[in-house]
C-alpha cells in the first residue's frame, strides 16, 4: 500500500528533489534561465533536465528564455481539470469498445469455414429515400395474407390520408388489416382511427409502443432504424423467419391490446384502468401517465385514488399487487 503524500507537490507524482528544486525556482520566477541557473549553482542544461518533471505538470514554465513558476492552486486545479476531461473522454471509448464487444463475438460466432455447407444472405436490406406510399403500395400488391401495423404516431403523417385510400383497395380485396395504437389516440385522433375502422380494418389499443412497424403477409416487414418513431432509414425485411418472429410479436401485444368500441357509436371511451394500472406497475410517473393515456394529470391522479379506495389499499405499490392478483392486468 502506498504511503499518504506528504505535501500537494508529493500527491502530484514528485520526489524529494523535484520538490526541493520548486521551491527553490518559486522565489526566482521571471528571471531568466541563466539567472536561475546561476542561483541554483547548476548549468543551464543542468537545470533543464532537472526542471523536466515540473515543466511536464505545468508547475514551472519556460516563457522565452526566462523561468515562471505559476501559483501553484491554479497549477493543480488546471491538472484536476484535464485529468477529468481525459477521464470522461476515456470513459466515453470505453463504452463504445464496450458495445462493439457483442457484435464483434456475434459476428464470430458461426462455424468455421471447413465446416459451412452453404452461406446465403439473408432476404431484406438497410435503405432510405424513394416514395414511401407507391413502396407501401408495391408491397401490397406483391403479398398475401394479414396486414398487420404498430401505430403509435402514424397520425401525424403527412400521407395518412393517402395511406387509408390504398389500404381500403386491399382490403376491398378480401385481405385484413388489423392495427395496435396507443390508447392517446383515442383522444389525439379519433377520426384517424374511425376512418380506419370504416374501411374494414380492427383497431386495437394498447397503453404505449416502442416503434412504428407493418407486416404485409408472410413476405414484407417493415421497421425503423434504429427502433422508433422515424421514417427513415428502414429495414425491410423478407426472410421469413423473421417476418414470422415479428408477427409472433405483434400477436402477443394484439393479445393484450383492448378492443374499442364501435366507432359509429359516438365518442370511443374504453375503460382505461388497463392502461393506468400497466403504467402504474412500470412506474410511470403520474406525468408520463397522463401523457401517454391522453388525459390530464388531475383525472389520472383522481382515478389513482378512486382504485386505491375500491380496491381497500393504502399505497400504489399495494395498489399494483391486489390489481395483478385480481387479474386486472
Amino acid at each position: 500500500m502506498a504511503a499518504d503524500p506528504s505535501s500537494a507537490l508529493s500527491a502530484l507524482g514528485l520526489d524529494r528533489r523535484a520538490e526541493q528544486l520548486y521551491f527553490r525556482l518559486a522565489p526566482a520566477t521571471g528571471h531568466t534561465l541563466l539567472g536561475v541557473a546561476r542561483l541554483v549553482q547548476e548549468t543551464p542544461g543542468d537545470l533543464r533536465r532537472e526542471m523536466a518533471p515540473l515543466l511536464e505538470l505545468g508547475l514551472v514554465v519556460l516563457d522565452g528564455d526566462r523561468v515562471v513558476v505559476p501559483p501553484l492552486a491554479r497549477v493543480v486545479a488546471e491538472l484536476v481539470q484535464r485529468e477529468s476531461e481525459i477521464a470522461a473522454t476515456s470513459a466515453q471509448r470505453l463504452e463504445a469498445l464496450a458495445g462493439a464487444v457483442p457484435h464483434l463475438v456475434a459476428a464470430a460466432t458461426r462455424p468455421d469455414e471447413d465446416d459451412l455447407a452453404e452461406v446465403r444472405p439473408l432476404d431484406g436490406e438497410l435503405s432510405s429515400g424513394g416514395n414511401p406510399l407507391e413502396l407501401l403500395g408495391q408491397m401490397m400488391r406483391t403479398s398475401r395474407g394479414d396486414m398487420l401495423w404498430l401505430r403509435p404516431d402514424a397520425w401525424a403523417m403527412p400521407r395518412e390520408s393517402a395511406v387509408a385510400a390504398v389500404l381500403a383497395e386491399a382490403i376491398a380485396t378480401g385481405r385484413r388489416s388489423r392495427a395496435i395504437y396507443p390508447v392517446r389516440a383515442l383522444t389525439e385522433a379519433p377520426e384517424t382511427l374511425r376512418t380506419r375502422a370504416r374501411i374494414g380494418e380492427q383497431v386495437r389499443v394498447i397503453s404505449a409502443l416502442p416503434t412504428r412497424m407493418f407486416i404485409l403477409g408472410d413476405a414484407h416487414a417493415v421497421l425503423p432504424e434504429p427502433l422508433g418513431f422515424t421514417d427513415e432509414p428502414r429495414v425491410h425485411v423478407r426472410q421469413r423467419s423473421i417476418v414470422a418472429a415479428l408477427t409472433l410479436w405483434f400477436e402477443s401485444l394484439w393479445s393484450r391490446a383492448s378492443p374499442v368500441p364501435d366507432f359509429d357509436g359516438g365518442d370511443a371511451r374504453p375503460d382505461l384502468r388497463k392502461f393506468l394500472l400497466e403504467q402504474l406497475v412500470a412506474g410511470a410517473t403520474d406525468e408520463v401517465i397522463a401523457r401517454k393515456l391522453g388525459i390530464g394529470l388531475r383525472t389520472v391522479r383522481r382515478r389513482i385514488a378512486a382504485l386505491m379506495t375500491d380496491l381497500g389499499v393504502d399505497t400504489r405499490f399495494q395498489l399494483g399487487v391486489e390489481a395483478v392478483r385480481r387479474g386486472w392486468i
